[in-house]
Order: C-alpha cells, then structure tokens, then sequence
C-alpha cells in the first residue's frame, strides 16, 4: 500500500505542475490583445478493487458498498475559455475589435490561412491591412487595398472599409472585413503570436460578415483585451501550491511508513 500511496501523491504532484505552467501563462499574457485563458483539466485514474459494490456477505447479502482505491489522477485537456475580454479605447484608424464571436481571418506568404482576435491592423509597403509589423505582417483575408491617397479610414460594424480621398466628399468602400467562426473553437491549435490554426477537431470555418448568422459587430478605435483575471489566477496558484505540498507530505508520510516497516526486521 505504502508504493501505491507514493505513485498516487506522484501524479497529484505532476498534476499540479501542470496546471502551474498553465496558471503562470495566464499570468503572463495578462495584457496581450486579444489573448483568451486556459484551463487545465484532470481526471482520477483506474481503481484497485478489492471488493465490487454488490458482492454477497458471509448472510448472501449484496453489501451497500464496496473497497476502491484509486491509483492517482491525470491531465486530459487544457480547455481556452473564450469569453470576451474587456475593450481598451485607443481612437487608432486601424485597431478593431471584435464584439462578440468570430476570429479575424489572417495568411503568410505560403497561403496558410490563420486566425486570430487581435485586431492591432497596419498598412503594408503594398497598401495591403495586414496583423503585425507592416514588414513582416500577416495579410487579412480577403485582402484590403488602402489608397496612399487616404487620408482617413472608416471600418463600420459590419465590416465595411471606407477611405477619404482629396477632392471627394464622399467616402469610398474599399473592401469587406469577414470573420469566420468553428463549430467546435475548443478545437484550434494554438500557434503562440495571438494566432490560431483550423484541425480536424476545430471543423472548417464557417465566413459570414461581422452581424450575421450570430457573429459579432467591430468596434472601430478600440482593441480586446485579455480575458485572463488576475484575482481569479492568484487564487488558482494558491490552490495549486498548497495541493503540491499536500502530495508533497503525502509522499514522505508513505516514506517513513516504509522506513518503519523495513526496520522491524531488526527486532
């Protein structure tokens, strides 16, 4: 018993070490645009069963219960909760949120199509919105054209860009902002650089413009913050250090019950 209570506090505490790298990566990413926290996941091992709930006693009576022990627990998934993050207001042209669901639709110079809720836009040396560095940025997709004329640019809730030329009144669509959704988002990679990639587990991506079909409207002039609670966190990494101590102890209780054992031999 004393092996099984070592293998069972073992894996409580490479548990909790697991779910302090996630809590620390939360922490960590407290202000990233866009960023959506995780969770970690467990669940408890197989079972010894030295006596089924059921067996007959010594009088052929089923017993109301029976002797379980259980060998330990287990990680199973890190789960994203995408609940909104709150907006920051910048009043910048290019900076768009997303208010409610839907990722933005991003591609690097291979065609690998990527998505993410950071909305922090640039123009290219192309004239092309892109995520990131007007360098190394990422295009949106579909592409966006900006005139190097503009001199003012409009994204409606819808999505709709707009530009104001000299000489013209009158503002000038340029192009469409869509926003694609998963039927399972729990399903995407995560690729670190706030981006996300389709898997088999995610589905494909269903595109519609910002407001249809239950997706979210933009917020011109403001970024999405990072969902993560920093009270929420601290509390998740005390609980999670003082459940490492206890496996901790665990261990060196079973330990010294097996010191003790092997020293009976002497008397």
């Amino acid at each position: 018993m004393g092996i099984q209570a070592l293998h069972a506090a073992a894996t409580g505490m490479s548990a909790m070490e697991t779910k302090l790298n996630v809590v620390a990566n939360n922490l960590a990413n407290v202000s990233t645009t866009g960023y959506k926290r995780d969770r970690a996941n467990f669940e408890d091992l197989y079972y010894q069963h030295d006596r089924l709930p059921g067996a007959q006693d010594r009088a052929s009576e089923p017993t109301p219960t029976g002797i379980s022990i259980g060998l330990g627990v287990r990680l199973t998934s890190t789960q994203t909760d995408f609940v909104q993050g709150s907006f920051h207001q910048t009043d910048r042209e290019l900076d768009v949120a997303i208010e409610g669901p839907g990722f933005f639709q991003v591609s690097d110079p291979s065609g690998q199509v990527y998505y993410t809720r950071a909305g922090n836009f640039n123009i290219n040396a192309n004239g092309y919105l892109v995520i990131g560095s007007s360098y190394t940025g990422r295009l949106l997709e579909p592409p966006i054209s900006i005139p190097q004329d503009a001199i003012g640019i409009s994204i409606s809730p819808e999505g709709i860009v707009a530009v104001k030329q000299p000489n013209n009144t009158q503002m000038t669509q340029v192009g469409q902002i869509e926003l694609a959704t998963f039927i399972n988002p729990d399903g995407l990679l995560k690729l670190g650089e706030n981006l996300y990639q389709e898997t088999d587990a995610s589905g494909s991506p269903i595109l519609n413009n910002p407001g249809q079909e239950g997706l979210g409207l933009l917020r011109q002039g403001a970024l999405e913050g990072s969902n993560v609670e920093p009270v929420h966190e601290l509390i998740e990494l005390i609980s999670t250090q003082r459940a490492f101590e206890m496996s901790s102890q665990v261990i060196k209780a079973g330990d010294e019950m097996m010191q003790l054992v092997s020293n009976l031999r002497r008397y």
